[in-house]
């Protein structure tokens, strides 16, 4: 690293052997990191659970034959139906009807996925919740109460069942593998960091490099410590290491 007319230059292959130098520091920091997070998502955090249904809607009028044109039109509206599904109406019915008494609009809201995927018919409601039983019946009171709000705004004869929430038996969250790698990648990056800042702040001399890079000088000469002077530094560094 260089300073010169208020300009940094950073020696790449420098900064690449200080960072060497502190690779236990750092591997050690990431290991410990990586620890943290495990136990935080293994003991700590709570297990979530997801339960999906999943409901099929044809825009058509009774006794007609569905036609291509019926399928183009039912699929583009599944956005539509998504946004009813997620409307403040059906969420506050389903809050009424399963006397959810210490969830709001925005709690319940937080844990409703809808799904719409491309050139179907089909959407796919998720209900998260820490009780497994609970998150199923979420889900299959928003999938009844959203059945009779779009029939109602979309003028829509029916709405069928493609598949009914069930009790999860697998948790969704929070994943401990993924909790572990990336609280020990963060926890490298952090150490890493420090060190690098480290090597930036540090503009004392300690060769006559140094002296050339720093002040832009070149030296004469070296004057070598007496043997007092590299006893009393030597003795430093025994007691540093002795703290």
């Amino acid at each position: 690293m260089g300073k010169r007319d208020d300009i940094i230059e950073i020696n790449l292959g420098e900064l690449f052997g200080v960072l060497l130098s502190r690779a236990f520091l750092i591997i050690s920091a990431g290991i410990f990191f990586a620890l943290a997070g495990l136990f935080l998502s293994k003991f700590v955090l709570h297990p979530v659970y997801d339960s999906t249904t999943k409901i099929y809607i044809l825009n058509k009028e009774e006794n007609q034959t569905v036609t291509y044109s019926d399928v183009q039109i039912s699929t583009q509206l599944t956005q539509d139906y998504a946004e009813l599904i997620k409307s403040r109406y059906v969420i506050e019915e389903v809050i009424q009807r399963l006397n959810l008494i210490d969830m709001t609009y925005e709690d319940l809201q937080s844990v409703l996925k809808v799904d719409t995927p491309s050139d179907t018919r089909i959407v796919s409601i998720t209900a998260r919740d820490e009780d497994p039983l609970m998150a199923m019946k979420i889900a299959n009171c928003i999938r009844e109460v959203a059945s009779e709000h779009i029939a109602n705004v979309m003028d829509i004869d029916a709405i069928n069942v493609a598949e009914s929430a069930n009790v999860p038996t697998r948790k969704s969250g929070p994943s401990v593998a993924r909790w572990t790698v990336i609280a020990g990648f963060l926890g490298a990056i952090i150490i890493a960091f420090f060190v690098i800042l480290e090597y930036l702040l540090d503009d004392t001399i300690k060769s006559n490099d140094d002296v050339e890079r720093y002040l832009g000088l070149s030296t004469l000469a070296l004057v070598p410590l007496t043997t007092e002077e590299s006893d009393k530094k030597k003795s430093k560094k025994q007691n540093k290491k002795k703290r």
